[in-house]
């Protein structure tokens, strides 16, 4: 992330004021190459470490990958990053994710998720939406070991499966509810 992105994404975060459609409008500076290096190598890393997520993306008609999250907050925070939607095993779109919130909470950690789409309704909501907030739209499971260790090819019925990798520093807890992903500008 340029300098200057990095100012403006911890601006959103601090603030929490700034809207979720202003921080999608950082994209002209995408480095579309390190998303595309970043997120090639974090799902190769996903499937190595985690045989339910090879299994799924086998069967999955895209998958959304944001290889990095920076997530902070003392009382308000957020997280935001930057990834790709890979349809077919090519790069089909460019998004960002940002989650805002406030309570009890002190800290900073990074880390990356991977959400699968398995019908082309969940993957033509996510393309075709004004930005998608996960909890509406498309159903997701987060799969954690437990979830993991019960899933079967045969048993995936919802939209969608999103797993969260990587996770490093010093925060308790990730959720993806109420994150926001908005298709990034050309």
């Amino acid at each position: 992330m340029s300098k200057l992105r990095t100012m403006i994404a911890a601006a959103c975060l601090a603030a929490g004021t700034i809207s979720v459609t202003a921080c999608s409008t950082l994209p002209n500076e995408v480095d579309r190459s390190q998303i595309d290096t970043n997120s090639r190598q974090a799902l190769n890393t996903l499937y190595a470490q985690n045989p339910a997520a090879k299994a799924i993306g086998q069967q999955a008609r895209a998958v959304l990958i944001f290889p990095s999250i920076v997530k902070a907050g003392l009382g308000l925070g957020g997280a935001y990053g930057e990834g790709e939607m890979r349809k077919g095993g090519m790069v089909s779109d460019y998004y960002s994710t940002f989650t805002g919130s406030w309570g009890l909470q002190a800290g900073a950690q990074s880390y990356g998720y991977a959400v699968f789409l398995m019908n082309n309704d969940a993957v033509k909501y996510v393309e075709e939406s004004d930005g998608w907030e996960i909890g509406v739209g498309p159903t997701v499971v987060l799969v954690n070991a437990g979830v993991a260790q019960n899933l079967s090819t045969t048993s995936l019925q919802d939209d969608a499966y999103a797993f969260i990798f990587d996770q490093k520093g010093l925060m308790a807890g990730i959720s993806i509810e109420g994150t926001k992903i908005n298709k990034l500008d050309k």
